[in-house]
């Protein structure tokens, strides 16, 4: 079997731009292998993302801005995935395939038995039409009609890739929702993994900031505002209470139990109490940390020997520092230690799903999800350059 060049790309939940990662994959489970050739994130245009969060709420949106931004994103997605092809040296006929996320609008996960919904947006016809590239997408929506939470599929990664030989491992991403993917070893037939959202990621804590910037920045740059602030325990006690995070997985969440809504309610309530600005990015920063320590200790099924850490949230130190500080036992650490660049990381997965789903594999698996059965993921739109695949 051949190697195949896929992209991979996903704007995240923090909308802040386009991760497009452009890699080489070979093999087939379990001997899969998958090469970063290169990645980026291209900015989205100020116009282009105030529409994105425009369509986040329900009070702003409408069925024919959601119709013109699903074009217009898929537009900037095939500008940003010819801009990558074009300055690694290659060119679309080099290319076998896309693999896009796209933008999560909404998610409803399954409950009381009704099985989940997830709207994300950027056509996948306009990117085969532009790119001439069979592209590949809409991949939580089969997971979900099979019953499975449709997330976080990026476990799937952890699972072909990261597992230790002989240790529990916890795999812990941090874009603007925290999932963890706790890996048994090599070594242990009998036990599997486990997944979930552990609640916030940088969501909060990015909303807080751009409060608190009046709009200069829309995140903690370096966790530099949290790491002036001192966290209010009040608040954070109030927050810890939330009762996603006492739920048991399976389980997903996403901007619309943690969103722009969220962030308001959060901000009336430290004014109520006279929380400072500063503080409440300190606070909301340990919020995501305490979280995911919660989470841990109350869900996985041992305590891991090593975290790693992939997404945005790895490049805040002062959030790290308090994730390290819940963790006595283990050393949190950086996912780059993995071979895998963290900020590429999620834009990499989809390039994988995509290259499993042209081979007729499962991306999934059901103790992942919660699905009933494995599932090939996405919906295909076949490029002119198909017969290349």
């Amino acid at each position: 079997m051949r190697p195949f060049t896929v992209v991979g790309l996903i704007s995240g939940t923090s909308a802040d731009g386009i991760d497009v990662a452009l890699t080489r994959i070979s093999g087939a489970p379990p001997e899969l292998a998958i090469e970063l050739i290169r990645h980026q994130t291209v900015a989205y245009g100020p116009e282009l993302r105030a529409e994105i969060f425009a369509c986040f709420r329900p009070e702003s949106s409408s069925v024919d801005r959601l119709c013109r931004l699903n074009v217009a994103l898929g537009e900037a997605y095939a500008d940003a995935i010819l801009k990558v092809i074009a300055e690694a040296g290659y060119t679309p006929e080099h290319v076998d395939l896309i693999g896009s996320h796209g933008q999560t609008l909404w998610y409803d996960p399954p409950q009381n038995g009704a099985r989940g919904a997830h709207l994300a947006l950027g056509d996948l016809s306009t990117i085969a039409e532009r790119t001439g590239i069979t592209t590949i997408g809409n991949f939580r929506a089969r997971d979900l009609a099979a019953g499975g939470h449709g997330a976080p599929l990026v476990s799937y990664m952890d699972w072909l890739l990261f597992r230790h030989p002989t240790r529990w491992r916890a795999i812990q991403n941090m874009g603007g929702i925290g999932n963890v993917t706790a890996l048994p070893p090599l070594s242990d037939a009998h036990s599997a993994p486990l997944t979930f959202d552990t609640g916030p990621g940088n969501m909060i804590i990015d909303y807080c900031a751009e409060r608190t910037t009046n709009g200069a920045l829309h995140c903690d740059l370096d966790g530099q505002i949290a790491a002036r602030g001192k966290v209010h325990s009040e608040l954070l006690f109030g927050l810890l209470a939330h009762p996603y995070l006492h739920q048991p997985p399976p389980k997903a969440t996403g901007r619309e139990v943690f969103g722009a809504q969220f962030g308001a309610q959060l901000w009336a309530r430290a004014e109520q109490l006279g929380v400072p600005p500063e503080d409440i990015v300190a606070t909301a920063t340990a919020f995501t940390a305490q979280s995911i320590v919660q989470a841990y200790r109350d869900w996985l099924p041992c305590a891991p020997q090593e975290i790693y850490v992939a997404g945005g949230g790895a490049k805040n130190p002062t959030l790290l520092a308090m994730l390290q500080a819940g963790f006595i036992h283990a050393q949190v650490q950086p996912h780059e230690a993995l071979g895998v660049p963290s900020l590429a990381k999620e834009a990499m997965l989809f390039a994988l799903l995509a290259y499993e789903t042209w081979h007729g594999r499962s991306g999934v698996l059901p103790a992942l999800t919660g699905a009933r059965h494995p599932v090939p993921l996405g919906e295909i739109a076949i490029g002119r350059l198909w017969q290349t695949a």
